[in-house]
């Protein structure tokens, strides 16, 4: 009689709230925690993939050390089950904390000391532990507001905490990516974690704290946030401050688009810089001898109908455009961010001889695996001016089977060629690429080219080199049938780097350092990965 009357007055226990009302709000915190748990996870993989590269092995490190510290917290969470309430609380402004300045964090190692691994790494723990911890105190705190059987509150709180986690990874990527960014998102979601989870402790379960407990919460919660309010207002003025220890003091464009960030430094053509995703993809010094290694030896022979597969900045296009008999040139890019900045900005639209203004030339945005699959007629050149292979986003693209879409937009007697990545300091994955193409049914003449920047400041790599830098790019041209010797149009404009002689002795450099017998990569079984 006296317990039902207690539960009439607000539960069992003697809380502010009926148990039925009490149970909606603890997993109404578990829905939130979890989302919030997905997102510092999301985070955290998004950020390495583009600061470290190889998305496959960062999200394998990130998932599985998480994985791991949260049996650990589990455990440890054992110690505070005689104060869960005040233990939950203090844990979820420490995850909030943790989480949400964890990208920030990632991100200045990476700028200022050249290395965010040991930070991912540690970053990772720390979140699992924490959201390993969660689960058991509020197990006891659910079962505090309603004394329900132990596997009904288990249901209960694990369905919670899928669906939680459900919104939280759809929240990542649909919403906080694309509108706040990864560090604004990062922070807000900290902030959010922080209120939910004070919120939860400092009204419902108030009746458990003392005096002391209520108070240290209360400024422990409010210091989070105001911590995390503080560099969410400061994140623009950080962001800008890292862009400038990463790419120099020269940063004119920086955009994060929705399929990488696009940063172009340097105002004029003899200074201009190009990075995508933090890689260094153009660099106006040494340009021109790189292009026209790609483009010219495929020329050789007919090429009145041309394709270029990536090259959205217009570099590509410009070498081939220089022929007066091309009839058409289709460019192929994913990110239109490139080809509209290759348009309209003055110093790389200059460096690309304003080649979108050309009549022959036709800008497709789209995937070129997936545009490759569907018919649109042969072409006599096909250029592959794409990432490094070995970035996990693009292996696709240099799979046996892309080749083998490459073979049936050909024509008979047409070329391919291929940036097949450096050869000198990462063999392995130029010979991958070149028995992968073999493997498509294309007949391959290997060839490396050396470049050379003058002051070069290798960027986020943190090679910082003040003195000249060579750069090493491989090449394979192929065709369907045997390509021959490798050679120059006879009726190809005069090229500032490259002639017949110094093709052929490119070609000769590379077979002498062949690897025999490589194994093709394909789709089910990629062969690529990021060398030393």
């Amino acid at each position: 009689m006296i317990d039902q009357q207690m539960s009439l007055r607000g539960g069992a226990a003697g809380l502010p709230v009926r148990p039925r009302t009490g149970r909606f709000l603890v997993l109404a915190v578990v829905f939130v925690c979890a989302a919030c748990g997905l997102v510092y996870e999301l985070e955290l993989v998004a950020l390495a993939s583009y600061l470290i590269g190889d998305s496959v092995t960062q999200a394998s490190v990130v998932l599985s050390v998480m994985v791991f510290a949260m049996g650990i917290g589990s455990l440890l969470a054992k110690r505070l089950r005689g104060r869960a309430a005040v233990g939950f609380g203090l844990l979820e402004a420490a995850l909030a904390l943790i989480g949400g300045t964890s990208a920030l964090v990632l991100y200045a190692s990476f700028a200022w000391l050249g290395e965010s691994r040991f930070a991912l790494v540690g970053f990772s723990l720390a979140i699992g532990v924490l959201i390993g911890a969660e689960i058991p105190l509020l197990m006891t705190l659910i079962q505090r507001v309603d004394r329900q059987d132990a596997g009904g509150a288990v249901a209960d709180l694990f369905a919670a905490d899928y669906v939680g986690a459900l919104v939280g990874g759809l929240a990542f990527p649909f919403l906080l990516l694309p509108v706040m960014g990864q560090l604004t998102g990062a922070l807000v979601t900290g902030a959010v974690n922080a209120a939910a989870g004070g919120a939860l402790v400092l009204w419902v379960f108030r009746r458990d704290l003392d005096r002391r407990s209520r108070w240290v919460l209360i400024t422990v919660n409010v210091t989070v946030i105001a911590l995390l309010a503080t560099a969410t207002v400061l994140v623009d003025d950080f962001e800008r401050a890292a862009r400038r220890a990463v790419y120099g003091e020269g940063v004119r464009v920086a955009v994060q688009t929705g399929v990488q960030e696009v940063v172009l430094t340097g105002a004029g053509r003899d200074s201009l810089d190009l990075y995508l995703d933090g890689r260094l993809r153009v660099s106006s010094r040494d340009e021109h001898r790189y292009h026209e290694a790609l483009v010219h030896p495929a020329m050789a022979g007919r090429h009145a109908r041309v394709l270029i597969l990536g090259g959205g900045d217009g570099l590509a296009a410009r070498e081939v455009l220089r022929y007066p008999d091309v009839e058409s040139v289709v460019v192929v890019e994913l990110d239109p961010a490139v080809t509209r900045l290759a348009r309209t900005d003055p110093a790389l639209s200059g460096l690309n001889a304003h080649v979108y203004d050309d009549p022959r030339l036709t800008a497709v945005t789209g995937d070129a695996f997936t545009w490759l699959r569907a018919p649109h007629g042969r072409y006599d050149v096909v250029v592959s001016d794409l990432p490094d292979p070995g970035i996990t986003a693009s292996t696709k693209l240099y799979s046996a089977e892309f080749y083998g879409l490459v073979v049936g937009a050909l024509e008979p007697g047409g070329r391919l060629v291929v940036h097949a990545g450096p050869l000198g300091s990462r063999p392995a994955t130029f010979w991958t690429v070149e028995a992968s193409m073999r493997a498509g049914g294309l007949s391959t003449r290997p060839y490396s080219v050396e470049g050379r920047l003058d002051g070069f400041a290798a960027g986020p790599d943190r090679s910082r080199d003040a003195t000249t830098s060579p750069r090493d790019w491989g090449f394979v041209l192929a065709g369907r049938d045997p390509v021959g010797r490798l050679r120059l149009d006879p009726g190809s404009p005069g090229l500032r780097s490259l002639g017949d002689r110094e093709l052929l002795a490119a070609g000769r450099s590379a077979e002498r350092v062949r690897q025999r017998e490589p194994l093709p990569s394909t789709l089910v079984h990629p062969r690529y990965w990021e060398e030393p």
